[in-house]
Order: structure tokens, then sequence, then C-alpha cells
């Protein structure tokens, strides 16, 4: 796959020189010549790597501004600065703050490709550690013996073995994805891809790109949809996808046919659909922020998740579980952690499955292996409980919508305090994606 760089400097000549290099080496080069228009390319979507200037055209607003923005985006997105006013200072500035590699001007083609390919190579490696980190977690199984996931179970074991269209709802943290991965890999389709895109991150402004690709000078750029051609393709967060995009998904899970961005021919795929959404779609359909064909469309079969608090009697199980995978990833020795302990059954666990995890995941880090730490960890780490159930009878004096708001910022305040403003981490634990965080913040009002 080709890989996307964007490509940031107000000099002309430089940024012809510098996209040039790279287009000869099957580079796919996105341009910004003021600090104004590389914000608006970097929130349109990240590329794989940025190449940025220092000094711009604002001195208020310079380069290291814009790699301080793009870190707070994606701590891992490697960015390579350069600058023909170079001093250490500014050198140690850039590295200080995240950047991969600082390049003076004038450079040679060779010194910047050398730097170009490291930090792919680099990127690629921490996101595929990342990728097995995760799938450490994930179970070939669903965990627990209640008659819930019994049910559950046996619904996959059937629906894995038609083609037919599924919708898998239920409650964040729940394993909407795992449900859609294990029928997956019990269909005739387990030797092809799986994929997932994730709604709620679709830019509506770019999202031809993301779903269909593009081709640009004879040179290809696969989209989801091709890339998950003969295997199975789960949109997550279905119900967080504008109404514009819905449509033109609509149009592909008619016809299952496609033109890439610029592409003059018609490309023709073969996937299997699944969608996802914590959210009552038929109550977004009447509020107008879902279209109704497209719900009936994806709506053949329909699979729910559980809450965690309606299948207690899996926690056991699920301690036991994710104590072993926890500890075996880290290199840890296990610790004993009494899974009837009375904070798992008093806690409502509005994160559900993936919050349980997270808590035995801090647990088996910080425990020294002492019952009175890790009877300390539990209990502080879930006050969180009465701090929500205080707040649970005063919202019944405001309407649905306003209720939820003000639960879901009281909920983020909390989650922030507790990781100390850290976004990228607060995300993480609550498993909402960084950037739908950081929406979700700005539309409360959340500094």
């Amino acid at each position: 796959m080709t890989s996307e760089i964007l490509l940031i400097d107000d000099e002309k000549d430089i940024r012809f020189a510098v996209h040039e290099i790279l287009n000869e080496n099957n580079f796919f080069v996105r341009e910004a010549d003021t600090v104004e228009k590389a914000l608006s390319e970097i929130k349109k979507k990240l590329p794989d790597l940025v190449i940025l200037d220092v000094l711009l055209d604002e001195k208020k607003r310079d380069g290291i501004h814009i790699l301080k923005f793009i870190k707070s985006l994606d701590a891992d997105l490697p960015v390579i600065m350069i600058s023909g006013h170079a001093n250490i200072q500014i050198a140690v500035d850039s590295i200080k703050h995240g950047a991969f590699e600082f390049l003076e001007k004038p450079f040679n083609k060779d010194r910047l490709l050398n730097f170009v390919n490291r930090a792919l190579e680099n990127s690629s490696l921490k996101k595929e550690n990342k990728s097995l980190k995760k799938n450490l977690y994930l179970s070939n199984e669903l965990i627990g013996n209640s008659s819930t996931l019994v049910k559950l179970r046996n619904s996959i074991e059937k629906f894995s073995k038609t083609d037919s269209r599924i919708l898998i709802f239920g409650p964040a943290g729940s394993g909407k994805e795992l449900v859609g991965r294990l029928i997956h890999e019990a269909s005739s389709r387990s030797n092809n891809s799986f994929k997932v895109v994730n709604g709620a991150i679709l830019d509506p402004n770019h999202f031809d790109f993301e779903l269909f690709g593009s081709e640009n000078n004879d040179k290809i750029i696969s989209g989801i949809f091709e890339k998950s051609n003969n295997g199975t393709l789960l949109i997550d967060n279905i119900s967080d996808v504008p109404l514009q995009t819905q449509g033109k998904i609509l149009r592909v899970l008619s016809d299952q046919k496609f033109h890439r961005v610029n592409g003059a021919n018609e490309i023709s795929v073969n996937i299997r659909v699944m969608c996802s959404t914590s959210k009552n779609l038929k109550e977004e359909i009447v509020s107008g922020n879902f279209r109704e064909d497209l719900f009936h469309r994806i709506n053949v079969i329909p699979i729910q998740t559980p809450y965690l608090k309606d299948v207690k009697e899996d926690i056991p199980l699920l301690v036991d579980y994710f104590i072993k995978r926890i500890s075996d990833t880290n290199g840890l020795k296990p610790i004993s952690i009494n899974s009837k302990n009375a904070v798992f059954y008093d806690y409502d666990w509005p994160g559900n499955v993936r919050e349980l995890r997270n808590l035995i995941e801090r647990v088996v880090i910080l425990a020294s292996g002492k019952n009175e730490d890790v009877d300390k960890i539990l209990s502080e780490s879930l006050k969180i409980s009465s701090v929500r159930e205080n707040k649970t009878e005063d919202a019944f004096q405001f309407p649905l919508k306003e209720a939820r708001e003000k639960f879901e910022k009281n909920y983020l305040e909390i989650q922030l305090n507790r990781h100390n403003g850290n976004v990228s981490k607060t995300a993480d634990y609550i498993g909402m994606e960084r950037s739908a965080l950081h929406r979700k913040l700005k539309s409360l009002g959340i500094n």
C-alpha cells in the first residue's frame, strides 16, 4: 500500500523538489503552504508521515506549534522537521516535542529518503506491536457461562454459516467487534481479510478516499471496501456516520460496485458487511440522524451484546482470563485477585468488559502481589461508582437529551481528572478513539 505524506513548507521551490523526489519513489503527497492550510489538511485526514518546515507564514504559530498539534492527535505519527535557519536549540526543541528527525536545508535526495523510509518503518513497527498487544487480549471465544453468553455463542455459530448482513448492537465495551470477528472466523470467508472501519472518525469531507481509495497519476491507493474484497467488513459505530456518507455506503451495499476517487473504471467487490452501534437506530431515524433505508439494508440479522452488569456471574471467569493474558503479555508473575470481592458486584460497569479488562491490567501491573495492594487499587479505581450514583437522582429532572449530556460531561470530566488531563490515556481507558473523544469534549464544552 502506498504511504501518504503531508509536506508543509511555505517555499514553493522546496515543495516542488521534495514532491518530485517522493513521487518518483511511489509516495502519495499532499501539500500545504500556510499554517491554516496545514491544520486543515491534518484535521481532514492524518497522513502516514509529515515533513514539516519550522518557519512558516505566521510568527506565533510556527512548525513547533503544528508539531505539538499533530502529537496531540496521534503521538506515534512520525514528523520530520526541516529548516534552512537551523540552530541547535531548534533541533533540540523539535526532538523534545516528538519529531522523528531534524533535517537541515539544503539536503540531498538520499538523506531525505533515508529519513522518510526509517520513519515509516518505525511507525509501522509501532502499529504492529500495538496490534499484537491488542490481539493478545482478544479471546477466540466469548468468556462466560451465563445463559446470555450461551445464547450469544449459539447465535454466532448459527449466523456464521450464512452470508447475510448483521447488525450488532450493544453498549460500548461489550465486545461487538469480537462478535463480528468470531462470526467471520467461523464463516466461509475466514481465509480472507476481516477489516474494521470506525464510522465515528470518518471525515465527511474526505471519506471517499478512506472508503473507495483513489487514483493519482497511475498511482492507486486502495480504500477499505477494496481491501475487504472477498472478506468481511465491520462498520463500527455506524450510527455516527454522517448522513451524506450513509447515502454513499447504501449505494455500495446495494450494488457492491464503486469508483475510486479520480478513477474511470468501476470496481466490483464481494464483501460481507456487518455493522455495529451502541445507539438505538430507530430513535436516530426519528431524530433525523440516520437513514431508514440504510437501517433496513443492514438490519437483516440483529445480534445484541450484553451489559456486564447483566452478566455479573461471568465476572470470575473474565477476571481469571484477563489475569493470565495480561501477565503472560507483560512477562509478570500472575497475581491473585479475589473475583468474588464485593467491589466487582456493587459496581455497574459503565465501560463493560473493556473497563473490567483495563482495571485488571492496572491491578496486575501496579500490585506487588500483596492482597492489601490489590484491594486498595480496586477500591480506588472504582470510586467513580459512588460519584456517578450521587448524580443519577439529579438527572431525572431533565429531558433525556439534556440528562445524557450532563452525565457524559460529568463522566468525562472525572475520567480526565483521573488521567491528569491526558486525552490519549482517557480515550484508551473509556474505549473511545482519540479523535472521537476530542470532538465529544469540544461539543460538551470541556477544555
